[in-house]
């Protein structure tokens, strides 16, 4: 290579590295703008996000309660901005964080009971979901998460504190057109009916069900009343497919857990037939629940068909007994390398790379709450 070549290739070279230099100091910007929670100049296609329920959607609320479900440790978040784990139960985002990223938020509502919910970072909205919850409390109770009668009364404190940041005008405003999101019912299954004689012996699924969808429509309906308009709701997925169901129910049969399978879908049933009723009763709302059932059973049963190796076991775990945190902690031996190709990270959540996809099907369900 002549000099003159030399240095055009070095000019080309040191051009190239600034480039990149300069991407990565705008994605670096962009992550910390996330993290902060950079509440100002952002154009949304709703004002703020509300959210409640289980640790489908929790981000962080059980680090600050004596929960025995938390997820602030590694290697929860090793795919998360600046790869820090934050108390959602994932290697990554969440759906919910996703909606918001689709939405045109530049930073996520915090988890409410964390410093960062505090000033104008509160419109944004907030995050009231506790890992362990359900819509029965005695759920809740069970891993000393905060019940979902609780976290009613933290919005109800979240709407005053809002009115005093944004004023009441605003603040009335925020609480009518924001999105609110509902997940809950994996755990009154999973971690209360299955496993307590109390209830299996006494009730049968579609009886739990049925009471477990009364304090659904009761909780609409006190949402309502404080203001809420637009409300999506995530019911139950194939909870026989999660690899926590397969290792305590299955038998390790191949496939699914049919009969819980069952359940699940006959929970959605009644779900869907309560929200149309609530639409019916309750002027002015709009509410959709999700079909998140199909879009994960599309996922398990063929993963290959979207770019997945892997979905009997997460990627935090062994393969062989998938139990709760038990297995995905800093001492995780079977943690994979590549989260990319599971479609659970652990016995119970998925992954970020099954999370986009979900989110990109509730995204599209869900056009009617943004319109």
């Amino acid at each position: 290579m002549d000099i003159v070549h030399y240095h055009v290739f070095m000019d080309k070279h040191n051009s190239e590295e600034e480039s990149r230099e300069s991407r990565e100091r705008r994605k670096k910007k962009e992550e910390e703008r996330r993290e902060d929670g950079d509440a100002e100049n952002s154009t949304t296609l709703v004002p703020a996000i509300l959210t409640f329920g289980d640790s489908a959607v929790d981000v962080g609320n059980n680090d600050y309660i004596h929960s025995i479900f938390k997820a602030n440790f590694p290697p929860y978040g090793r795919d998360f901005i600046n790869h820090k784990p934050t108390g959602r139960f994932c290697n990554g985002k969440l759906a919910t964080d996703i909606t918001a990223d689709t939405l045109g938020f530049t930073a996520y509502p915090p988890a409410y009971l964390s410093p960062q919910a505090s000033g104008k970072k509160l419109l944004l909205g907030a995050n009231f979901a506790s890992a362990g919850s359900g819509y029965d409390d005695k759920t809740a109770f069970l891993s000393h998460a905060i019940p979902l009668s609780q976290q009613l009364e933290y919005y109800k404190e979240y709407q005053a504190k809002l009115a005093k940041v944004a004023g009441n005008e605003k603040a009335r405003s925020i609480i009518k057109d924001g999105l609110y999101i509902l997940s809950a019912g994996n755990s009154d299954f999973l971690q209360n009916y299955y496993v307590n004689p109390f209830l299996y012996k006494v009730y049968t699924p579609d009886q739990y069900s049925s009471y477990l969808v009364t304090i659904f429509s009761s909780f609409v309906k006190k949402l309502y009343n404080l203001g809420a308009r637009r409300i999506g709701v995530t019911p139950l997925p194939p909870l026989g497919c999660v690899p926590l169901a397969i290792t305590l129910f299955g038998m390790h049969e191949s496939g699914c857990v049919s009969r819980i399978n069952n359940d699940a879908q006959s929970f959605n049933k009644m779900i869907n037939s309560s929200a149309t009723n609530l639409q019916k009763q309750l002027p002015g709302l709009k509410i959709v629940v999700f079909d998140i059932y199909k879009s994960l059973y599309n996922l398990v049963k063929t993963p290959s068909n979207y770019g997945f190796a892997e979905a009997r076991r997460g990627c935090c775990g062994t393969g062989i007994i998938e139990t709760t945190w038990l297995l995905c902690n800093p001492k995780s031996r079977g943690t994979c390398r590549n989260a990319t190709e599971y479609v659970f990270w652990d016995s119970v959540h998925p992954s970020q790379a099954a999370n986009q996809l979900l989110a990109n099907a509730l995204i599209l369900q869900g056009i009617s709450l943004i319109g």
